[in-house]
């Protein structure tokens, strides 16, 4: 088995992979909270 070196490993797919989901993420949030908001105003 090789040797494990702290920090050499290239993450660059894990770093874009994680930036988009916490994006998605985010806007998803967002996007509820308006729905629910809007839902709150204008629901009979």
């Amino acid at each position: 088995m090789a040797e494990h070196k702290h920090g050499e490993m290239d993450i660059t797919v894990q770093t874009k992979t994680f930036d988009g989901f916490v994006k998605a993420t985010t806007w998803c949030v967002v996007a509820i909270a308006l729905l629910c908001l809007f839902l709150a105003v204008f629901a009979a």
